[in-house]
């Protein structure tokens, strides 16, 4: 089979496509599940609102496939290989930093300690650029995903920022189930199944340091499920702002340890240089949105003047009006309001059909008309005034700090 980027893009959607029909994939699915499950339970004790998590777990599953045709695709172009990657040490390392923060259960530092130990001990032995192209490739997707999907159904919510100040925010939680498609070199070309197809010269890119520059290898298209999870809490700006920004950061870190691992592929000695940017990079991606976000200016707090809306429901009878996030309610039917007992004491005199004044964050005023059922609900959620307590804590604590308090109260 002759080489093109066509067959390439197929060859890896058929096997991605072949991963839904094992079970331990819709096993992984059945857990993104209980996951949303959880947020969701969390937005109907604090609002009242029920949601479907099969809905979101369905539109998740739609994106963590287009995820995996393109995370694969990715892979196949670069050359990355599960050959030595050490996926078993991956996870053991990985499980150990959660134990640690649940933060730190991420292939970016389980990696990054797992090619630093491997370089400085020799054990285990660890195909370090392969490593860290898997894990470049795998931020690489979620980078994208968070562009696509990353702001979709935002938690609004109250929270404490380090000022002391209880404020307005966007919780923003993704899981997505991953179908894909990873190579396994196979030295003969009799142990590979099925047509070859010829790659160019300059492939791969990244060269598995047990294979010399002047021999063949042959390799074979393995599927495997792997899943991605991403979680943040937009302060400063709208979700869709907010997703943008960190999906640009963890696209440039994701590029740039892509490319040390290439260099270090045909360059050993300098493997370290990928092998400690794995964990760093990604901490200054982490450090530099915390910092945005916690020490910027607050989007969500009450005006000098008027109502702010942090979100309003789907379907209720502000959204369809055309109310949104940051928009400020100055008036409801001629009637002036400046705070959320005062909108509330006047929507309970308006009828079916009234008129709102409303300012956008740049100060345009517009007016809308609301319709409703007499007596029904407007469907804001309005940002936190002064004396409003924030409604959840997103302070993680460490597992093993936990059960060691148990242990010792116990005992």
């Amino acid at each position: 089979m002759d080489f093109s980027w066509v067959n390439i893009l197929h060859q890896s959607a058929f096997v991605v496509l072949k991963v839904l029909v094992e079970p331990f994939f819709w096993l992984v699915v059945l857990l993104v599940w209980m996951q949303y499950r959880r947020m969701l339970k969390t937005k109907e004790a604090i609002y009242g609102l029920q949601d479907s998590p099969l809905r979101v777990s369905l539109i998740a599953l739609v994106y963590g496939i287009i995820g995996g045709i393109l995370g694969s695709f990715l892979m196949i172009v670069f050359g990355v290989t599960i050959n030595g990657v050490g996926v078993a040490w991956l996870w053991i390392i990985a499980l150990v930093l959660m134990l640690i923060s649940p933060r730190l259960l991420c292939f970016s530092y389980a990696g990054g300690i797992l090619a630093i130990i491997s370089l400085v001990f020799g054990y285990p032995q660890v195909n370090v650029p392969g490593l860290m192209g898997l894990v470049a490739v795998l931020h690489l997707v979620e980078s994208i995903l968070i562009l696509l999907s990353g702001h979709q159904d935002p938690l609004p919510v109250y929270v404490r920022n380090p000022a002391g100040r209880v404020v307005g925010a966007f919780n923003l939680q993704k899981f997505w189930p991953i179908p894909l498609a990873v190579m396994m070199i196979l030295l003969g070309a009799d142990q590979v199944p099925g047509e070859l197809m010829k790659m160019p010269e300059w492939w791969p890119l990244i060269r598995p340091w047990d294979i010399a520059s002047d021999q063949e290898a042959m390799y074979h298209i393995l599927p495997v499920v792997a899943a991605l999870g991403y979680g943040e809490l937009a302060i400063t700006c709208l979700p869709r702002e907010r997703t943008k920004r960190s999906a640009s950061h963890l696209a440039g870190y994701s590029v740039i340890l892509l490319g040390l691992a290439v260099v270090a592929s045909h360059n050993p000695q300098l493997a370290i240089f990928p092998a400690l940017f794995s964990a760093l990079g990604h901490e200054l991606v982490v450090f530099l949105g915390r910092r945005e976000e916690l020490q910027g200016r607050p989007r969500f707090v009450p005006p000098s003047t008027g109502v702010m809306v942090l979100d309003v429901i789907k379907g209720s009878p502000a959204h369809l009006a055309g109310i949104r996030s940051g928009d400020v309610i100055h008036s409801v039917g001629g009637q002036p309001v400046n705070s959320r007992y005062e909108l509330s004491w006047v929507l309970d005199f308006m009828g079916s059909s009234f008129m709102l004044e409303l300012s956008n964050e740049t100060g345009e005023t517009r007016f809308v008309r609301v319709n409703r059922e007499p007596g029904s609900p407007l469907g804001e959620i309005t940002v936190p005034e002064p004396g409003d307590a924030p409604n959840v804590d997103f302070v993680m604590g460490s597992p093993l700090k936990k059960f060691l308090q148990r242990f010792f109260r116990k005992h």
